[in-house]
Parts: structure tokens; C-alpha cells; sequence
């Protein structure tokens, strides 16, 4: 349950061929530290309006499902200009009303997300063909900070089968370097 179909440097690694060769027709995306750095407002990292736009150009149906606020998945809806939910209570629950949103089936999208044990197990308990990116920054809740260390472990430990068969992997020690946000703020902590 915890061992993602594919491991990706990036969430932009993903193209609209890529989807197509393995029979996907939609993506459900993680919000915080997949697409965005946690707790950040501004501006979308570079590249990444146009990435989701060469998405929906292509047909590809993408929907934001995260466990933040609403208020925070709201803003970033509105500034990705993509649906979305949240908080989605992952993994329980999030997916299985993004694929009634999508009427699609389980095996015709991807989840997308940068943590075990609410993207890939949320994605595998429903039967997604689930992609794990690493985070794109360190800054993280404190219970998200514990949990990355079991995660580390499990990536590591080939008891779970997870060390070895991806084509394209990467290390969870190494943390991609802090997007740029333009005009950013941090969110303010409630």
C-alpha cells in the first residue's frame, strides 16, 4: 500500500504523453509541498501555470486535493485556475470524491503527492496509479516533520520493495532547493 507506481524528481516531469502512455486520463494533485512550498502565498512557482496549462491543453483533467484549509486551497484554486477541495481528510476519503468529480475510474488517473502515507496510500487504497515527488521544501508541519522520518525509513528499507524498479528515482534525504515565489508571503499562522 505504501510503494508508489512511479518516483518522479518533479511534479513537472509528468507530460500529457506520459499520462497517455500509461492509459491515464486525469491527475490528482497535492497542494502543499507538491506544488507549492508549505504555509506560501504569491505568486506560482516558475513554470508551473504553464505546466498545468500544457495539462489541460492536452486534455488532461487535473483536480487539487489536499488536507489544507479551505481558505489556503481556495487561494491557491483561484491562482492555479484549477478545481479543488480541501481539506480533503486524505487518505480516507479525498480521492474517492475527486474520481466522482472526474467520472472516471480509478485506473484512468494518477495521484500525485510528496507523502506515503496520505498521497500513495490514499491513491493505492483506491486503486490510482500513485506518483511520489519529493518535497519541494523542508519547512513543514511539526507532525509532518515525524512522519517524514518513518517515511525516509520505508523508502530505505527493502522489506517494502521500494529501493529498487523505479526508472527514474530520487534520494528522500535530499530536499529540492526553495522554489522562488514572487511577491510571496508566508500564510499567517492561525
Amino acid at each position: 500500500m505504501l510503494k508508489p507506481r512511479a518516483r518522479l524528481k518533479s511534479v513537472t516531469a509528468i507530460t500529457s504523453q506520459w499520462l497517455r502512455e500509461r492509459g491515464l486520463k486525469a491527475v490528482l494533485l497535492d497542494l502543499d509541498n507538491t506544488l507549492v512550498p508549505y504555509r506560501t502565498l504569491g505568486e506560482a512557482p516558475e513554470g508551473l501555470l504553464e505546466w498545468l496549462q500544457a495539462l489541460k491543453e492536452a486534455g488532461v483533467q487535473v483536480i487539487l486535493v489536499s488536507n489544507g484549509s479551505r481558505r489556503r486551497v481556495h487561494y491557491w484554486r483561484e491562482k492555479l485556475e484549477i478545481p479543488g477541495f480541501g481539506p480533503a481528510g486524505k487518505p480516507w476519503f479525498g480521492f474517492r470524491k475527486a474520481l466522482r468529480r472526474l467520472a472516471l475510474t480509478p485506473r484512468e488517473v494518477a495521484v500525485v503527492g510528496d507523502q506515503l502515507f496520505t498521497d500513495v496510500l490514499g491513491g493505492n487504497l483506491i486503486g490510482a496509479y500513485t506518483v511520489l515527488v519529493p518535497p519541494l521544501s523542508k519547512k513543514e508541519m511539526g507532525y509532518t516533520r515525524l512522519v517524514r522520518k518513518l517515511e525516509r525509513w520505508v523508502l530505505r528499507n527493502p522489506t517494502f520493495g521500494l529501493t529498487a524498479g523505479a526508472s527514474e528515482e530520487f534520494d528522500p534525504q535530499e530536499y529540492r532547493q526553495e522554489p522562488t515565489i514572487s511577491k510571496g508571503q508566508e500564510e499567517a499562522k492561525p
